[in-house]
């Protein structure tokens, strides 16, 4: 959605490479999807500054920006659906719960990227890790033959997640997000999920920050882990910014 840091740095190198290994080009699309925001003022203050973001691009050598209008992608005179949400969408109780409509929009902006651009394949980083897991579920789903590339989270030297909204923190609030990588960390060498899930709890309130969910979960259904991969996810509230970030459990060994 543009505002383009180190993250995107990472993405951005990730499908050029890939790209040039298939003989294709690299297209970056910026758009701040309206649909994907359940509260206005969160849409209105989400920073933008697509000359920088060009420029960002242009130094990366990426072959063409797509930065459609908002009326371009949601023509008032068609009705652009959603697509039917997999389970991942609407049953874990993370994102689906304390953001809701935010991943029913964003499958409907990815589909409709993926229609005008027909893309062979497509990044997304693992920092939202549910929304990642919803777009590679609904491809599926659709049936697209579109390859998604996850692409590992690029932390600050103090281990606070990249992201756009890190620009709206100012010293408390950073402080009080730097919890979260603590506690994730942390919880890497819990023996069980239930206590790696009470660790997180512990760094969280001892750093000040305000968690909504701090969780172990399977890494594909984001539901109750059982066997297989799985992943500890935070999300809440540092001086009124919310901020999420994820990590592999457990980490050891």
């Amino acid at each position: 959605m543009g505002s383009m840091h180190a993250g995107h740095h990472d993405l951005i190198l990730r499908a050029k490479e890939h790209a040039h290994a298939h003989g294709q080009r690299t297209v970056v699309s910026i758009f701040v999807n309206p649909t994907q925001f359940n509260e206005k003022s969160d849409f209105s203050k989400y920073p933008r500054d697509l000359d920088a973001d060009c420029d960002f691009c242009r130094d990366l050598g990426v072959d063409v920006v797509f930065a459609p209008e908002v009326e371009m992608m949601y023509p008032p005179q068609i009705s652009i659906p959603v697509p039917t949400l997999p389970d991942v969408v609407t049953l874990p109780g993370l994102e689906d719960k304390y953001r809701p409509g935010h991943l029913e929009g964003v499958c409907q902006v990815v589909a409709r990227l993926f229609d005008v651009c027909r893309p062979s394949s497509a990044a997304f980083g693992e920092k939202d890790w549910q929304q990642l897991a919803a777009v590679t579920a609904m491809s599926e789903r659709l049936a697209r033959p579109v390859e998604i590339l996850g692409v590992s989270t690029v932390r600050e030297p103090d281990g606070l997640a990249l992201s756009s909204r890190n620009l709206l923190l100012d010293a408390e609030s950073r402080e009080q997000g730097l919890a979260i990588s603590r506690a994730l960390f942390a919880a890497g060498d819990a023996r069980t999920a239930s206590e790696g899930e009470r660790v997180m709890c512990e760094v969280l309130a001892q750093g000040g920050f305000e968690p909504e969910y701090a969780v172990v979960r399977d890494s594909a259904t984001l539901l109750s882990p059982k066997d297989g991969e799985c992943r500890a996810l935070i999300a809440g509230f540092a001086g009124g910014v919310r901020l999420i970030d994820n990590a592999p459990w457990p980490t050891r060994g």
